[in-house]
């Protein structure tokens, strides 16, 4: 598989390549430009041997090659049982905030953050309470477990992105254990967007808060995909693990207008991601830490005014503006390089100098994006 290869993505109804004009390099939503595996790709062909496309449910094929998954990958012992199928991670984070959280409790959320999670608990008129990361001397964005623990409600949520988008950070199972007894000493559910759970460079190794101990298993709701890694988000397909039967139980009762079936398509790749794309996720994560290395190393020495944390997961770089002077980098990048990176403020009120930028593409993208970029600040 040659990753280097450009596709034209214009016309085919992509969101990525049809937000901007079709002079703008996109470079914002987390949506790579490489290939599908050949494996899913001849399994949804497979499928489609057969003419009809109903509400579909998950075969227990699909039930026994996640829970072989997350045993085989993060040693987390789950029962069939505890999977919920979803059309989406943010669709499972409103569900378990509209079923689980009382009216009266609030949300603990960690700044900055994925906006559809950073805006969820307004969706049901939930308090949000921010925890804001600092960076240490290290570049690194540990949590204050104290500060997490004094912010974190009673009876209320903490909604955890694991690994960390945008910051592309991974937290450490030992920060991880910290985290959930916090919550179980302030009794908080945990809501856990692990979406990027299969997407960690320089050997780092995921852990799902849930896995750490039955106490946080019993208040966790684990949200998952294989749309992320795999990059089929169009699928339409993602799961829960709610190893408490009772929490299970309200969490399926939150669906309100979804029904109980998911993407008829999505259900098919998704088992064969999980059994069959080993392969091809390494060789594309291989490839992304190539570019996230090659991306830092310009960030440092052609971008005078801009930093960047070097992410230890994701195809995400949260870049710093601040030295460049721009009102709004976000909006300076679009008109003057015609390159599309993510706003800082869909994360956060006080990330107007930072922007996202999706280092998920062929290198020769890669390197017109940031051509463009450099070009642009030539005349500032």
């Amino acid at each position: 598989m040659d990753l280097n290869n450009v596709f034209q993505r214009l016309n085919t109804g992509s969101k990525k390549w049809s937000q901007y004009p079709e002079d703008v390099l996109p470079m914002w939503v987390a949506d790579m430009d490489f290939p599908v595996a050949t494996p899913i790709v001849q399994a949804l062909k497979n499928r489609l041997e057969h003419p009809l496309l109903g509400y579909s449910v998950p075969q227990q094929a699909l039930r026994e090659t996640l829970v072989k998954h997350l045993a085989d990958r993060y040693g987390w012992q789950i029962e069939a049982q505890d999977l919920v199928f979803l059309p989406g991670v943010e669709p499972g984070v409103n569900m378990a905030l509209h079923a689980l959280v009382s009216p009266s409790s609030a949300v603990l959320v960690q700044t900055p953050n994925y906006s559809p999670l950073l805006h969820a608990p307004a969706n049901w008129k939930l308090p949000r309470i921010d925890l804001p990361f600092h960076v240490d001397a290290r570049g690194e964005y540990p949590t204050d477990v104290a500060a997490l623990e004094r912010a974190l409600p009673d009876h209320g949520a903490l909604l955890l992105s694991n690994p960390h988008n945008p910051l592309g950070k991974v937290f450490e199972r030992d920060e991880l254990l910290a985290i959930g007894e916090a919550c179980v000493r302030r009794d908080a559910l945990i809501i856990s967007d692990e979406i990027h759970a299969d997407l960690l460079f320089d050997g780092r190794q995921h852990t799902p808060i849930a896995s750490l101990s039955p106490e946080i298993a019993a208040r966790s709701v684990t949200l998952m995909s294989a749309s992320k890694a795999w990059n089929i988000a169009g699928l339409k397909t993602a799961f829960a693990v709610v190893q408490n039967a009772e929490l299970r139980q309200r969490f399926n009762a939150g669906r309100l207008g979804l029904v109980d079936s998911v993407n008829a398509l999505g259900l098919e790749a998704t088992e064969v991601a999980y059994r069959e794309g080993a392969p091809w996720l390494e060789q594309v994560v291989a490839y992304l830490q190539d570019n996230r290395d090659y991306l830092a190393d310009a960030i440092k020495n052609r971008f005078p005014g801009i930093t960047m944390h070097l992410p230890q997961s994701t195809y995400l770089a949260w870049l710093d503006c601040s030295g460049l002077g721009l009102d709004s980098p976000q909006q300076f990048f679009l008109e003057h390089a015609k390159v599309a990176l993510s706003d800082g403020l869909e994360f956060g009120d006080d990330c107007g100098q930072f922007v996202r930028l999706n280092f998920g593409c062929p290198r020769p993208m890669l390197e017109e994006g940031l051509a463009r970029m450099e070009r642009s600040l030539r005349d500032i």
